[in-house]
């Protein structure tokens, strides 16, 4: 079976949205290395994050550019848009979910491959999180309060526990999370 792996950069206050104006002054080797190793073969992306990435990317691959491996590896993958409604899967490689977002993990869940994942699209991490669809959610969490912005976790009925997997520092003060499901109830 395969696992459903999320990651996201997070301020210490919990905001999740536009890591672009709060984040890159953290970037070094030791988080360039994280990220890469979070890549996969196969990208679970909700429409809003790909139609970012669709727009940034591709131009970037054969270029002079130090992203442009990064680039190509982004192309290169199979990437599977999360989307109640139509979207231009122009980038190569690119196809819809079939089905809404439970049934559709689900399936993808069955298939034979190595790992999903999941940069960013934080309603679909929420959603995949509240069904107990995510095995493992990676948090680069940065040293900074942003004060303002959306947070990871909205407000809810439902716990959702988690366990600390694995953790490690950074030099630049960045800690790299990872947490799985929890045994036992949410409530």
């Amino acid at each position: 079976m395969r696992k459903i792996i999320a990651s996201l950069f997070i301020s210490l206050d919990g905001v999740v949205e536009a890591p672009d104006q709060w984040h890159m002054s953290y970037f070094d080797d030791e988080m360039g290395e994280a990220v890469g190793g979070l890549m996969s073969d196969t990208m679970l992306y909700g429409r809003k994050t790909y139609d970012g990435f669709a727009e940034a990317w591709p131009q970037r691959e054969d270029t002079d550019d130090e992203d442009a491996g990064f680039a190509k590896i982004l192309g290169d993958a199979r990437k599977i848009v999360v989307s109640r409604g139509e979207v231009d899967l122009s980038w190569r490689n690119s196809e819809k979910l079939q089905g809404d977002l439970v049934s559709g993990v689900t399936a993808l869940k069955q298939e034979s491959g190595g790992d999903v994942s999941i940069g960013g699209s934080v309603s679909v991490i929420r959603e995949l999180l509240a069904h107990g669809l995510l095995d493992e959610l990676h948090l680069l969490v940065h040293p900074v309060a942003v004060r303002q912005g959306e947070r990871l976790f909205d407000e809810g009925d439902t716990r959702i526990p988690l366990k600390l997997l694995d953790s490690k520092a950074f030099g630049s003060g960045v800690l790299h999370l990872v947490y799985g499901p929890a045994d036992g109830p949410a409530d």
